[in-house]
């Protein structure tokens, strides 16, 4: 199952970077969540919550949100991938630039839980503090 379960987050990286609301929506279960530090710059710039709850929402973040403020240049680096049964570790680095033209660059760690081949949970980990230096150009206080 680990390597199954590996084979479906990559392949879900390719749908999330295609932006494509139907690919993206395939690989979540209607009932998925997607987890991230409250309060983070990507939540508070987009005007978005940082707990989306049901695939509608995360469909709509991946395919919507996002691009507007990572407009161009978007890379993902993957560091590591760990799988274990239906949990998979990710560990990348995520470059873009920002809808105001600054550049981003930021390391991230996601947990994604499985069931039935397809993502029920993410759980987001980032710098958050390098976050907001990166989009706003500060850290609140």
């Amino acid at each position: 199952m680990s390597q199954q379960s590996r084979s479906i987050v990559q392949n879900a990286w390719k749908a999330f970077a295609s932006h494509d609301a139907d690919r993206i929506s395939a690989v979540f279960t209607e009932d998925a969540e997607w987890l991230a530090p409250p309060g983070n710059a990507t939540a508070i710039a987009l005007d978005a919550p940082s707990h989306m709850v049901g695939k509608k929402a995360i469909v709509r973040f991946l395919a919507e949100d996002f691009p507007r403020l990572f407009v161009r240049d978007v890379t993902v680096t993957f560091h590591e991938f760990h799988a274990d049964g239906e949990r998979v570790v990710v560990e990348e680095t995520m470059t873009a630039t920002l809808a105001n033209g600054n550049h981003y660059a930021n390391d991230y760690c996601f947990v994604f839980e499985l069931r039935d081949e397809l993502i029920h949970r993410v759980r987001e980990y980032m710098d958050t503090a390098r976050g907001h230096r990166m989009v706003f150009g500060e850290v609140p206080s």
